[in-house]
């Protein structure tokens, strides 16, 4: 009798190659993690201005669009390992200088600005590059589900692992964790992964910048790609208001500092336990039919902040805010689906660009909506607005679900110029 091949997320784990990258993941992200929290503790130490050691998290977030839109063409024009390993590597000498004593503020925050642009690079070309291990199907979705896990369960333990180095380090000792991380995730890269040709070898003959502009402009070009990306992007960017305005509400509602706690981390665990079970429990189609239903309904739960509530029910809201972007797992496919083979670097690295760039202006525009409105309105208003949006891209990628529109309306003439590549 033949063995039972394995199954849903132990299917995923047992190629081998993704349990490298799946290490890999795991160290880099926390090794970041660690390096964001004793770089704004190093910044306030050196300058004791609370406005600069908060720009530290958000020159985070703001290279982003930057290094995703010009240097995208990097995941389909060069093999994936190499753009893999020198991404960790780029990292890994710009930590080492930040350990530099001699190394001024302004040098810590460029330095800080450089890895963030790298960062779409390398995750673009990561997403990309698991079609090519897991294949385009359900197990890339399930993979995909797994550093999606692994990034929101590094958000609880990498900021917790950094407080308690820097109970026995200096700001400087933690940041070199952070190194060491980066050179463990590219010698994994290096050695658990398959050297595999580039997708399009700059056979264009274009520059790098062109080419990237023109990945960008096909992806966004591209009627059903758009809406697909903009269903990713927007729910993102409306659901970040509780926590970007966790410590302001905590404070209206005489909330401890151990309940602010728990407000960061309420999403997570949400997301966290619904993807997990979204991705365990439902056959590939269930989460496709589930996509568009969670979508439009997974802002709703915001709408409790309009009557202020204590700190209970706000938990509760929070935990089915996050459980809300189980829809991202069906959505996964679709989009990889929707995108040719040759586009997918880059168009996968511009998803992630505008990703982080649209949480970061969520919380900008929260917090400047909270200096005229009371917290509890404006949680509640973001989550009215975000729904009101979502039923409207939920319309929009109805309208372009394949069969429902011809190959000229669905592209918007993008197809010439990507068949002709």
């Amino acid at each position: 009798m033949a063995p039972v091949a394995p199954r849903g997320y132990r299917a995923v784990f047992a190629v081998a190659e993704f349990r490298a990258v799946f290490a890999a993941h795991l160290l880099s992200l926390l090794g970041v993690m660690v390096s964001e929290l004793a770089l704004t503790v190093l910044v306030y130490d050196l300058t004791g201005s609370p406005l600069l050691s908060a720009l530290t998290f958000a020159l985070g977030l703001l290279p982003y669009l930057v290094g995703g839109t010009l240097f995208a063409g990097v995941a389909d024009r060069y093999p994936a390992r190499r753009v893999l390993v020198v991404c960790d590597l780029l990292c890994a000498a710009c930590v080492a200088v930040m350990l530099v004593p001699a190394t001024p503020v302004a040098g810590l925050l460029a330095l800080r600005c450089l890895i963030a642009a790298i960062a779409p690079v390398f995750t673009g070309t990561r997403m990309a590059a698991l079609t090519d291990i897991l294949g385009d199907g359900d197990l890339y979705v399930l993979g995909r589900s797994l550093l999606r896990i692994v990034s929101q369960s590094a958000m609880l333990i990498g900021f917790g692992a950094g407080g308690v180095l820097l109970t026995v380090l200096s700001p400087r000792g933690a940041i070199t964790v952070t190194v060491v991380t980066f050179l463990c995730s590219a010698a994994l890269l290096r050695l658990g992964t398959r050297d595999r040709p580039a997708r399009t070898g700059g056979e264009s003959g274009g520059t790098l910048l062109k080419e990237s502009l023109s990945g960008a402009r096909l992806v966004l070009g591209d009627r059903r790609i758009r809406a697909l990306m903009l269903l990713l992007w927007l729910p993102a960017m409306f659901v970040v208001a509780p926590e970007a305005l966790a410590a302001p509400y905590a404070d209206a509602i005489g909330a401890s500092p151990a309940a602010l706690g728990l407000l960061f981390c309420a999403m997570a665990v949400g997301h966290i336990g619904a993807e997990l079970f979204v991705g365990a429990a439902l056959s590939p189609r269930n989460r496709s039919r589930i996509v568009l239903p969670v979508a439009a309904v997974g802002l709703l739960p915001l709408l409790v902040y309009a009557v202020r509530p204590g700190l209970p029910l706000a938990l509760a809201a929070l935990a089915l805010a996050g459980a809300g972007a189980a829809y991202v797992i069906g959505l996964d496919q679709w989009f990889v689906d929707a995108v040719p083979q040759e586009l997918r670097g880059r168009a996968m690295t511009l998803l992630t660009a505008g990703l982080m760039t649209v949480q970061g202006l969520g919380m900008a525009l929260a917090g400047l909506a909270a200096e005229f409105f009371p917290v509890h309105q404006v949680v509640a208003g973001s989550g009215i607005i975000g729904t009101v949006c979502a039923l409207l891209l939920v319309a929009e990628v109805r309208r372009t679900a394949p069969g429902r529109v011809s190959d000229t309306e669905g592209r918007d003439g993008a197809d010439r110029h990507v068949t002709s590549r």
